[in-house]
Order: C-alpha cells, then structure tokens, then sequence
C-alpha cells in the first residue's frame, strides 16, 4: 500500500522526530518533507526508502527482498 504524507506525519510523530531528522535518513530536504506531509504525493523511490528505513523489521526486509534480483538472491546463497 503506498506510504501517504499522513502516514509519514504519524511515523515521524511515533519517533519523536523533527522533520529534518525523519526526512535526510532518506534524503530528502525538511521543505520537501513538510510537502508530502501536507498531502503532496511522495514518489515510490521515496516510499520503498520510508519503509526500508522506518518500517518493521519484516516491511523493511520484504521492501529489500522486492528490489533484489532474483539472481542476485541465488548468488548470495
């Protein structure tokens, strides 16, 4: 499901963070976060980071999982 600004406002509420902490783990500006919070649409490349870097050990490990190829899993073995 995509990550909304609404959802990243409560993540970000749940840490006790500022915006510019929250947003440059993912390198993204405080102006631009204050955006997406505001409702702008958050780009997919920005969601996957959002759960890779704030989402549960599980969302975070299946968000790295879907970016891998499926090669690249095999060689890892």
């Amino acid at each position: 499901a995509p990550i909304t600004g609404e959802a990243a406002l409560a993540m970000r509420k749940k840490l006790n963070i500022n915006q510019s902490e929250f947003w440059s783990r993912v390198g993204i500006g405080q102006s631009a976060g204050s955006r997406y919070e505001s409702g702008r649409n958050i780009p997919r490349p920005v969601q996957m980071l959002l759960r890779i870097a704030y989402g549960t050990a599980a969302q975070s490990a299946k968000q790295v999982e879907a970016l891998r190829p499926s090669s690249a899993q095999e060689a890892a073995e």
